[in-house]
């Protein structure tokens, strides 16, 4: 399925931003790549409400984007693994702030501790364990 763009005649900055990370997968997958490269089937388990072919195009369009550096090795049986860019480490204090978001106007609502946590102004997400 081709990407569907919101119309912006007027170059405007925040639908720019929208058109790219503007749906509901790829925060998610900056999220848990945050923390370094990860295989496809890794980030299948992780985001088990995402099917295959959902997450190769969101993978795809987010390479093409620049977002995500996709590195292939030369193995038997192939490996691939991908990882954030500079452009999407800069989102990391960003999705902090939308989670802040969530957690003072729902505060009906019980969230899982968000793992996106400031070290020496640099942004560093932890992995939410398996209990």
């Amino acid at each position: 399925m081709a990407r569907k763009y919101i119309n912006n005649p007027n170059a405007c900055t925040l639908v720019h931003t929208m058109n790219i990370i503007g749906n509901k997968w790829k925060p998610i997958i900056i999220y848990l790549l945050s923390n370094g490269a990860m295989r496809f089937g890794k980030l299948n388990t992780l985001i088990p409400s995402i099917s295959k072919k959902v997450l190769t195009d969101q993978l795809k369009e987010m390479e093409s984007d620049g977002l995500l550096l996709r590195k292939s090795f030369a193995e038997t049986p192939p490996r691939v693994e991908y990882s954030l860019t500079e452009k999407s480490i800069g989102l990391l204090p960003v999705l902090k702030l939308l989670s802040g978001w969530a957690e003072t106007y729902y505060p009906e609502i019980t969230f899982e501790q968000c793992r996106i946590i400031e070290k020496n102004n640099t942004i560093k997400v932890e992995q939410p364990t398996s209990e």
